[in-house]
Formats: structure tokens, sequence, C-alpha cells
């Protein structure tokens, strides 16, 4: 049998062959090229995930158990009271509800402190004091005489160096703080002037 023979009998099944052949090749270059695009996956180890999805925040004074509590990353002042089992009947909720933003996110290696009415009303003693212009003064048991960014008002905080009226006026307006640091970051005050006063000001 020749061979224009053959391929005439046989050129359904060695078209069909080729076909075969064809189609595989397409799929090796195919999958070639899809395993090339194919981003890496990155592995995160569960220890480091959990790492960072918890901040330890201590919270201090008038409430049912103070201490240092570990929460969730983005909780609020008012999860760490709810763990801290609330406010205690010696706090002054007053004070809390005109000076603490129970909304706020917690930062990692925050302090709360939440004073009782004593400490509120007391001038010059532990905690907090009044002004003689009836304006709740920044004064702790540590720190007599140390101005309260979260409390003082505008002229005590212009009394400070480098903050004039529009910066006492941004201070006031970002409260409350955290941390002194949060002044650079939520009131906009040059981190140079805070570096000046950080040792005349407090947030309790």
């Amino acid at each position: 049998m020749e061979w224009g023979e053959i391929l005439e009998k046989y050129k359904i099944q060695i078209g069909i062959g080729l076909g075969g052949l064809i189609l595989l090749g397409l799929g090796v270059i195919f999958f070639r090229l899809n395993s090339a695009n194919k981003p890496e996956i990155e592995i995160i180890s569960e220890n480091s995930s959990q790492q960072q999805a918890t901040i330890f925040v201590d919270i201090e004074g008038a409430v049912q158990n103070p201490g240092v509590y570990e929460l969730p990353l983005n909780s609020r002042i008012n999860d760490l009271l709810i763990r801290a089992g609330g406010l205690s009947a010696a706090a002054d909720r007053e004070w809390v509800s005109k000076n603490i933003n129970l909304a706020q996110k917690l930062q990692d290696g925050a302090k709360i402190y939440i004073p009782t009415q004593k400490e509120v009303g007391r001038f010059g003693g532990l905690g907090l004091s009044t002004s003689a212009g009836g304006e709740v003064a920044g004064v702790s048991g540590s720190v007599v005489g140390k101005i309260n960014i979260n409390t003082a008002s505008q002229a005590q905080l212009e009394s400070l160096w480098g903050i004039g009226e529009k910066r006492a006026a941004d201070i006031i307006a970002n409260r409350p703080y955290q941390s002194i640091d949060e002044l650079v970051t939520k009131a906009k005050i040059p981190k140079s002037v805070v570096e000046k006063i950080k040792d005349k000001i407090t947030i309790y």
C-alpha cells in the first residue's frame, strides 16, 4: 500500500492526532505563562498576626479594676472602661463626660487616668485641682504645678514657651490626648516646641 493510500485511508485519525498535539502544546504554554504571572503568597505566622492584633493599655484611678489590659487593635476608650469594670463610685463623672472622648481609639502603651471627685475639687493636692478661674487645671500627685493639656484653659496654655493664641486653640480643639507626643500628631505643634515644654506639661 502506497503512502498516498495510507494517508487517504487514515486521514481522519491523523487529523485527530495532530489536533490533539496542538491542543496539548497550547495547554503547556498557557500553564507556564499562568505560573509565571501568579503572585507570590506571603505566609504570616500565627504568632506574628496575634502580636499585631492586640495592644496593651494602662488605666488607673477611679475605676473598679485598675491595671494593664490587653485589648484588640483599634479598641476605644469605652472598651477599656468596660474591661476595667466601669467607673467607681468615687469617680468624677462630670469631669469624665467633659474631658474624655469614649469613642477615641486607643494606642499601644497609652495610659488613662480617671480622677475622683476629691481630686478634681482639691486645689494643689493630688489628682486635678480647680484654678482660680473655675476651670480645671492639671495637677497630679507626682507632677504638682504642671499644666494638664487635657484640661488647661487657653490662657494657661499660652503661658507655655512657643504656644501662642492659635497653637493653644489647636491644642484645645484636638483634646483629649493619651500622650504628650500627640501634640505633634494631633494638634500639629512643632516637635521642637514640644521638646522644650514637655517637662512643664502632663496629660493627667
